[in-house]
């Protein structure tokens, strides 16, 4: 049985910066291409970034091209994701996923394990 945690979240000023961790146990990390995803309280989740099993593919949407960076270490068993100019509509739970696959498309085949989540909110 995978498990994933995040960490990492918090409370932080517009336009400032932080770095969400996803630590996965059991299974093999190193075959699980990972995803990020934010979902607010009674919304749809939404894909936020991927990394390929080796990490150097990698895939964002549009509002995450240029700010949001997601790397791995596979000695680690962690995923991160730095986020950078924060903005207040970032504000959400982000979450970390895996699916067994060697590519970036996670977020459309649907992924195997989930992790709980971390709150993060962007305020003055």
């Amino acid at each position: 049985q995978v498990q994933l945690i995040e960490s990492g979240g918090g409370l932080v000023q517009p336009g400032g910066s932080l770095r969400l961790s996803c630590a996965c146990s059991g299974g093999t990390f190193s075959s699980y291409a990972m995803g990020w995803f934010r979902q607010a309280p009674g919304k749809d989740r939404e894909f936020v970034a991927a990394a390929s099993k080796r990490g150097n593919i990698t895939r964002y949407t549009d509002s995450g091209k240029g700010r949001f960076t997601s790397s791995r270490d596979n000695t680690k068993h962690t995923v991160y994701l730095q986020m950078s100019s924060l903005k207040p509509e970032d504000k959400d739970v982000y979450s970390c996923a895996d699916k067994e696959i060697d590519s970036t498309v996670l977020h459309r085949l649907g992924c195997d394990f989930w992790g709980q989540g971390t709150q993060v909110t962007v305020s003055s």
